[in-house]
């Protein structure tokens, strides 16, 4: 489709619709937004060429991605994304939810063969076609907290985050969290917290890579926990703390921050 036309060739809109498969009302709403805005014959009408194409596959890359439309103007007109980032994070998105759906398959074949066979699934079986599919749903809707840039990132970074990797991290949160509910009753400022302080920041700093944006969509993330979906609020019942704890290690790591000023 694309490969058949050139960047000197004009479409009017019906025509350009019909190249793009979206609908005319729709790219009648990204001119009213100021997304797209082809240019205009002398006539009047709308006249679109290839690289409106280029600009249309971000804008649908990013709002595939969540990205409301106006943030998604935001981003464009700011450069802050060449259409080789978007095409590469909207690959990644999608490399990420066909290894998920894979998983999801391999697991429901394991239970179907079960039964079949008259023996039913056990409980193992099914309690991974469960994991699996909420696994995907949570890591979808949790990407709504970070910006375009960030979103990016964590993309990249997730392709270092191996099955191993993640247990180590989970089992070092788990003992973490369990010492700070331990030691919610001592001085922020003392060398417990720094030392808990320090672990703290160590672990995010593991998943964030330093980057401000990941750091900044993870506190949007946690600060908006009571709207997390049922699934992911299961999910992170081993992770909980008492209101007294969290006090406790925000002091601490607001501690030590000021220490390494």
């Amino acid at each position: 489709m694309i490969a058949s036309a050139n960047y000197q060739d004009t479409y009017r809109v019906q025509e350009f619709a019909g190249l793009a498969k979206v609908t005319v009302r729709a790219l009648h709403h990204y001119d009213r937004l100021g997304l797209l805005k082809p240019k205009r014959a002398q006539s009047g009408y709308r006249v679109y060429c290839v690289r409106d194409l280029e600009r249309l596959e971000q804008i649908v890359a990013l709002k595939f991605l969540g990205l409301p439309l106006r943030q998604i103007k935001i981003v464009l007109d700011r450069g802050q994304l060449t259409l080789g980032e978007t095409l590469r994070l909207q690959r990644r998105v999608l490399e990420r939810k066909r290894k998920h759906l894979d998983d999801a398959i391999i697991a429901i074949q394991e239970a179907e063969t079960a039964v079949r066979n008259g023996k039913g699934p056990d409980a193992a079986l099914l309690a991974k076609v469960i994991e699996v599919i909420e696994m995907q749903q949570s890591n979808d809707w949790m990407m709504k907290y970070y910006d375009e840039a960030a979103k990016q990132k964590v993309e990249e970074r997730r392709s270092l985050w191996s099955p191993e990797l993640q247990e180590r991290v989970s089992r070092q949160w788990s003992e973490l969290m369990a010492e700070v509910e331990a030691a919610k009753q001592e001085s922020p400022s003392g060398e417990l917290a720094k030392r808990l302080a320090t672990r703290w920041k160590e672990l995010i700093e593991e998943f964030t890579g330093g980057d401000a944006g990941i750091t900044t969509g993870l506190k949007s993330l946690y600060a908006d926990k009571n709207n997390w979906p049922d699934g992911f609020q299961q999910q992170k019942q081993a992770f909980q703390m008492s209101p007294e704890a969290w006090t406790f290690i925000h002091q601490a790591v607001a501690e030590l921050k000021q220490q390494q000023a």
